[in-house]
């Protein structure tokens, strides 16, 4: 079973929601991403997703692509977020890893070269931005050969018949843009999330995670009590930007913004 299936599974045993970070490999250094990881495990997570650095992150506000051109200025590749994937594996068998960036570095590398890199690196899922599903079949295929999954986006302005789509091709979770705009978006209605969780649980069983604009415990918390997971990113990276020279402070400032999330998570539900 693919390691976020067994987390999912889990967690409905115990009544809890996932809590997926998600930060920048390579940033603020490539050296420094695996003990970042390490961090966040031990500080309530259930599933990491690392972005692969891109020149133009399209989806991202300026938190990420500040962090991406962090990472660029250090020459991280997807093969070095791979390579960070392995190494984190040498001692967390358990943890789900899902990458999350774009298709151009993907295309470079070669769709069944990437897979089997990603499949030897420990990778779970792999979340492509800017790849519809309709244009998926090809990379799609040949993760799906290797027990690696691909998990794409929904927006609040998704219509039905796309969201059918998305949830035929869709596997581990689906990813709910919680806002209409970019990462780190400071508006999130939780009745309108509501609203559209409703309307795409009638569609899948998959679970349904939502991110973009949560930013604490207490919007962790209501998210929480309507979905299945909830992905923090934009915080997450600021605390990276705040002290890019501290790396102690990066990982105390980062367990606290975790603890303080799963903390009220478990609370609210």
């Amino acid at each position: 079973m693919n390691r976020i299936d067994r987390c999912f599974k889990e967690l409905k045993t115990t009544g809890k929601k996932a809590l997926i970070p998600y930060i920048t490999g390579g940033d603020p250094r490539p050296g420094l991403t695996v003990e970042l990881m390490h961090c966040l495990v031990e500080s309530g997570a259930d599933i990491i997703e690392i972005g692969v650095p891109f020149s133009d992150p399209m989806a991202d506000g300026p938190v990420i692509q500040l962090a991406c051109e962090r990472a660029l200025a250090h020459n991280t590749s997807l093969r070095d977020v791979l390579n960070m994937v392995k190494a984190f594996r040498k001692t967390d068998s358990k943890t789900a890893v899902a990458l999350m960036g774009y298709l151009n570095p993907i295309e470079v590398m070669g769709y069944q070269v990437f897979a089997d890199l990603a499949k030897v690196s420990g990778v779970d899922a792999v979340l492509v931005v800017d790849m519809p599903p309709e244009e998926s079949t090809d990379l799609s295929g040949a993760l799906k050969a290797l027990d690696i999954q691909t998990i794409f986006l929904m927006a609040p302005t998704t219509p039905d018949k796309r969201a059918d789509l998305i949830c035929q091709h869709g596997e581990g979770y689906l990813y709910y843009v919680s806002v209409k705009g970019v990462t780190g978006s400071a508006a999130l209605d939780v009745e309108d999330v509501k609203a559209n969780l409703d309307r795409i649980r009638s569609k899948t069983d998959l679970p349904l995670a939502v991110g973009f604009g949560i930013k604490d415990g207490a919007t962790a918390a209501a998210v929480a009590k309507i979905a299945d997971a909830v992905i923090v990113g934009s915080a997450l990276v600021n605390c990276v930007a705040r002290n890019v020279n501290d790396d102690a402070l990066i990982k105390k400032e980062l367990s606290q913004i975790m603890l303080q999330m799963r903390e009220a998570m478990d609370a609210a539900v």
